[in-house]
């Protein structure tokens, strides 16, 4: 192969990859467009060295590929050379649909899901390499005969989770989420074409559960975290709203044709005929520059909201269980209109209500596999075991400006 270079990955050390065709996708401007994506929004605001990008995430869900299927080739498991260069693509591509900031902004900018996005663009690929694409496409929908081949990227024990979770937790510096991924790897088997996980990795698998959820309220849904991504959201929600009365927002040129477009009122198709493209110049920049462009704007929501998210003046969270009362509402809202020196209708705007949840393992989803000595499959949640039995985790929250 003519071409032939080696990654220094600070996680797992020095990677390269099989095909050509791979390093090519790698050099392609859709693909190099995620080193301009952060992995986790704003979460360096509260973890310092969280900086990472999705173009390092998909390297490193794609290495975590290649090194499963070596894996299952080991235990006979028949994979051709097609295959392999199939699957490896769908993972490196899996997340190249995300927008500005990752999950932070998903729905701010276009209504659509970055999953739906990423085919989009994978289709759009396959039309300019000639069709190389195909199988690749065919595995990222789980339409290919060898499903066990889309669950590697896509299911609860896919190389995208197991690839986020150590990598995060590298960046973050959170110890919880370290799992046994090259255990977890070794432990994999197929069986009537579905991915399993020999019974004696069990509880390397229970660990990687564990790990998940811990991650997520330590890191993904940290209240800090939240508070600053809901600034973001408001920022941007606030821009839109603005533009809609015919007020000057200071922006680049391909965000502004977002902020101004109503996709409520559009089709599918038409948002994928008209704004794919302008999509895919789109970065994390972009958002940024509103942000310092706008601190001084007229609006004082804008602009006082952009100071304080630039300025790390982030607002103070209320995270609880139960659903804050209206009586805890009034207060707040009457407190940061005093302290603004603001009317009430101007302040609810500066006051960002919500909720969030998760749930570490969905035992009603397609579920982990577990291959027993025997040679009988039996589903993780048959076991009995209290991550798997698990239930969701909500949580309500307001953010207001501080007040003091």
């Amino acid at each position: 192969m003519a071409k032939k270079k080696i990654f220094n990955d600070p996680v797992y050390g020095f990677v390269s990859f099989p095909t050509e065709l791979i390093y090519d996708l790698i050099d392609h401007r859709y693909f190099q467009r995620l080193r301009r994506i952060s992995q986790l929004g704003l979460t360096h605001y509260v973890y310092p060295g969280a900086l990472h990008t999705r173009f390092h995430h998909a390297l490193g869900a794609l290495h975590l590929m290649t090194e499963a299927i070596q894996s299952l080739r080991d235990k006979g498991v028949g994979i051709t050379d097609e295959e392999y260069e199939a699957v490896c693509i769908a993972i490196l591509l899996h997340d190249i649909g995300h927008g500005p900031f990752s999950h932070a902004l998903e729905h701010s900018i276009i209504n659509l899901k970055h999953e739906y996005l990423s085919e989009l663009f994978m289709e759009k690929l396959n039309a300019e390499f000639d069709g190389q694409l195909t199988m690749s496409i065919s595995i990222f929908k789980g339409e290919y005969p060898k499903f066990f081949l889309h669950e590697l990227v896509s299911s609860q024990l896919d190389m995208d989770r197991m690839d986020y979770l150590i990598r995060d937790s590298f960046f973050t510096g959170v110890a919880e989420g370290v799992i046994g991924y090259d255990r977890i790897i070794k432990m994999l088997n197929v069986k009537d074409q579905h991915l399993v996980v020999e019974e004696k990795g069990i509880y390397s698998i229970e660990k990687f559960i564990v790990a998940r959820r811990l991650m997520y309220w330590q890191v993904y849904l940290h209240k800090t975290v939240l508070s600053a991504e809901q600034m973001l959201i408001a920022i941007l929600k606030r821009a839109k709203k603005l533009m809609a009365s015919n007020v000057k927002v200071f922006c680049s040129e391909r965000l502004n044709q977002f902020l101004t477009s109503d996709f409520s009122l559009m089709s599918k198709d038409l948002i994928v005929s008209n704004y794919i493209d302008a999509f895919s110049e789109l970065d994390d920049v972009d958002i940024m520059s509103l942000i310092k462009l706008n601190t001084n704007h007229s609006d004082f929501v804008l602009s006082y909201t952009s100071k304080c998210l630039l300025e790390r003046k982030l607002f103070k969270i209320y995270l609880q269980d139960e659903v804050l009362s209206k009586e805890k509402k009034n207060d707040v809202l009457t407190r940061v209109a005093d302290r603004l020196n603001l009317d009430n209708s101007v302040a609810k705007s500066l006051i960002l209500e919500g909720k969030e949840s998760n749930l570490s393992y969905n035992s009603k989803k397609e579920e982990i596999r577990i291959l027993q000595k025997n040679g009988e499959v039996k589903s993780l949640s048959d076991f009995h075991t209290e991550f798997v039995k698990a239930r969701t985790v909500t949580k309500f929250y307001m953010c207001f400006p501080p007040m003091n």
